[in-house]
């Protein structure tokens, strides 16, 4: 009898997450936000897994005849000083840009996250240090401190993102030790302290899986933002090293020819949609997660 009531027990509990992930996916296909957001971010995560069977031409390939053509039937995007189609290396440009991005999100919200939750919970010294340390950083631009610590490391794409995780781990630090301060004294919190459950096991089952949805939204605009930055430093010689396909690097290399404007267009223009894109998904995502601003449907 006890294991009949356990399985239907099982049975329930799937059914109910089955139905709340249901419920979930409507209201986000009722977002608009969320759903041209995440269209556009699917857009560019296909583009950057197909772009070697999508591109028409190899992205570094130089045909000097071709130099400084305009947008054709040949070459959709024009080709750059050398030759190279513009067109296959915004397409290459993503499998650059996009895994950069994302690598810099993750250093940012492992660490920010993990201070930031220590700083919260335990508070005190620990607490004055680390946010003592995180106003410090803020203290900078973020794009002037970036730049500085790309240029003490050295140019190169590794050495730009983590830049870019050094510069924007106080924000995610900030952000969660809010919300842990805030949980902490919530009757769950304090009722799994005084069964003796321990402090790390209080923290990291209890308080920060109910602040993961702040955070989902918060990585979701930070990769637009890691997209600014790295294409920034590229901008400026510090990230990608030529003949790397990335689209701060593109516009540089275009800055200085007003006629041939399709050389830092287009890059541009991808660099726009990416960013757009991921910044609508974050903006529907708080809308979904955050109950006190959902849309009623």
């Amino acid at each position: 009898m006890s294991i009949a009531t356990a399985t239907l027990a099982h049975t329930q509990h799937a059914e109910a997450r089955l139905l709340a992930l249901k419920r979930g996916i409507e209201r986000f296909l009722r977002n608009r936000s969320a759903t041209i957001g995440g269209a556009i971010v699917v857009f560019w995560l296909l583009v950057a897994l197909l772009a070697p069977l999508i591109a028409p031409y190899s992205p570094t390939a130089q045909r000097v005849t071709n130099r400084l053509k305009p947008p054709s039937a040949q070459h959709l995007f024009g080709t750059d000083e050398l030759g190279r189609d513009i067109f296959s290396r915004v397409l290459h440009g993503a499998r650059v840009s996009l895994p950069v991005a994302l690598a810099v999100v993750i250093m940012t919200s492992s660490v920010g996250i993990l201070l930031g939750a220590v700083a919260g919970y335990l508070g005190g010294l620990v607490d004055e240090v680390i946010m003592r340390v995180a106003d410090a950083v803020l203290a900078f631009p973020s794009l002037i401190l970036a730049i500085a610590i790309t240029a003490a490391l050295g140019p190169g794409l590794i050495n730009a993102a983590i830049a870019v995780a050094l510069v924007l781990w106080p924000e995610y630090a900030r952000l969660i030790r809010s919300r842990v301060v805030a949980l902490r004294e919530m009757e769950f919190v304090l009722a799994a302290s005084a069964l003796g459950v321990s402090r790390r096991r209080t923290l990291f089952k209890h308080i920060l899986p109910n602040a993961l949805p702040i955070m989902l939204v918060k990585i979701s605009l930070d990769m637009g933002n890691a997209i600014l930055l790295a294409a920034s430093l590229s901008f400026v010689g510090l990230g990608a090293v030529p003949p790397t396909p990335e689209w701060g690097a593109m516009i540089a290399a275009g800055r200085h020819k007003f006629f041939e404007w399709w050389l830092a267009a287009f890059p541009g223009l991808a660099i726009f949609l990416a960013v757009v894109g991921f910044n609508f998904l974050g903006d529907g995502l708080r809308d979904l997660l955050d109950p006190r601003m959902r849309r009623r449907g």
